[in-house]
């Protein structure tokens, strides 16, 4: 088992690769910023489908996921190809991905609400379950599979993130407008997001062709590691397991605030298209901050950079309450919250990646596909529990979708999953950060591996 990988790859990876691969996360973020931030909100005010029965479809597809996703890490693992083991498959989903994306905002309105849940059900899980499984898990373990720097694989997740914002930029920023522009109807968002689609396989396409491979297994011949092996060296690395948690928290916090933000501006504010510009000041100011953060993370290392960034958000959502929710201080709040954003999105997936080491250190198994698999699965997770908990929370208080005004108990619970709830989070994952280590134990732990290999 010792000799499964080469000594380690301190390739530095020049400027138009880190982009190429930056640009992979872009493609995804095209759709899936729209499912965390608009989808539920088409699904309400324009398919006319119920929140708590989509919130519980949402739920449910997660469970679906952890299936697919264990599979597409194994079938990663596996793959053989001239062009790697990961970006074989990037090639391979980009236009299905695009296709389905288009689907998820094709729900036929004139059906009845039944057969509006079944298209629901069927295109949501092609797209989370199958589609954005099969390209996303690829796509994350190329961070592990392109160096082993731990400092250039920090430079990745900083590219990685800072395309991945400016998708959701895009789509936070031009949604709405282009909904607008196309009669502001059911119909309107398909055409929408038949524009965003094509962007997406493009993105796809600069990234297959942009990025290489180069840690490989010195032994290509060595024995496939079972199903059972998998799993019992994932549950046997604790680091892997806090950064799947912290992932999973970190998502529900994505997932509950921007899907919360057009509701927060269509009830609170009184314009729905003020949510663009509180997305957008949010997403900007991580863009910018996004330029900044390396020398953070070279000095601080991951963990703390990661607690740094929780910190700053937290006083963001606070300044809703203390400058009154008022237009100045939502806008004050976003930035403040993007520049907390640009720390744990800089550091979040090259802590995974880091743990694919550990996971080798501690048991003998290296397994990109595998550990980013299950990770995929726990931030998809984290992606449906804040969905879920957004439609179930509105719905139990009395939220109703195409009503002109709603009540005090609606506007409680609007309030609820747009500042406090983020809060109460970001406190939980400070508390798992502490038990965290391994940045400090990195080094040694490499000099280890590479000592065992030269045996």
């Amino acid at each position: 088992m010792e000799n499964q990988m080469e000594l380690q790859d301190t390739t530095k990876v020049g400027v138009l690769e880190r982009i190429a691969y930056g640009f992979g996360d872009f493609g995804c973020n095209i759709i899936y910023t729209a499912m965390t931030t608009y989808l539920l909100f088409y699904y309400t005010d324009y398919a006319g489908v119920n929140a708590a029965a989509v919130g519980f479809i949402m739920l449910i597809s997660r469970f679906l996921d952890g299936l697919t996703d264990v599979a597409m890490g194994m079938i990663v693992d596996r793959t053989k190809t001239k062009y790697g083991k990961a970006r074989p498959w990037i090639l391979r989903m980009a236009i299905p991905f695009g296709v389905a994306g288009v689907l998820l905002f094709s729900v036929p309105t004139q059906w009845e609400s039944t057969w509006k849940l079944i298209y629901v059900f069927l295109t949501y899980n092609l797209v989370s379950s199958v589609l954005y499984t099969a390209i996303n898990v690829p796509y994350s373990s190329l961070n592990a599979l392109m160096t082993q720097d731990p400092y250039e694989r920090s430079v990745l997740s900083i590219f990685r993130n800072l395309l991945a914002t400016l998708g959701t930029l895009i789509i936070n920023s031009y949604t709405l407008t282009l909904v607008n522009y196309f009669g502001d109807d059911a119909s309107a968002w398909t055409k929408t997001f038949s524009i965003f689609g094509v962007f997406a396989v493009l993105a796809f396409m600069i990234n297959f062709f942009g990025t290489k491979e180069r840690v490989k297994p010195i032994n290509e011949e060595s024995t496939e590691i079972s199903f059972k092996e998998g799993i019992q060296a994932l549950f046997k690395n604790k680091y892997w397991m806090m950064v799947t948690g912290i992932l999973m928290l970190l998502f529900i916090n994505m997932a509950l605030t921007t899907g919360s933000t057009v509701y927060y501006a269509k009830s609170i504010l009184g314009n729905n298209q003020i949510a663009q510009m509180i997305n957008s000041l949010m997403n900007i100011a991580q863009i910018v901050s996004m330029f900044l953060v390396a020398p953070f993370v070279k000095r601080l290392g991951k963990r703390n950079s990661m607690g740094i960034g929780l910190i700053i958000q937290s006083i963001g959502t606070v300044l809703i309450v203390v400058l009154g929710g008022s237009i100045f201080g939502i806008y004050a709040s976003s930035i403040v919250r993007g520049i907390g954003g640009a720390f744990s999105g800089a550091v979040m997936w090259a802590m995974v990646s880091d743990t694919v080491d550990y996971g080798e250190w501690k048991t003998g198994l290296r397994m990109e596909g595998l550990t980013n698999s299950a990770s995929s699965f726990g931030y998809k997770v984290g992606n449906g529990l804040g969905s879920a908990l957004l439609g179930v929370i509105l719905s139990l208080g009395g939220y109703a979708g195409q009503a002109t005004v709603q009540s005090a108990q609606a506007l409680i619970s609007i309030n609820f999953v747009f500042w406090v709830l983020p809060i109460a989070i970001n406190m939980v994952i400070l508390l798992v950060l502490f038990f965290y280590k391994l940045d400090g134990e990195f080094e040694g732990m490499v000099a280890d591996l590479n000592q065992r290999k030269n045996q």
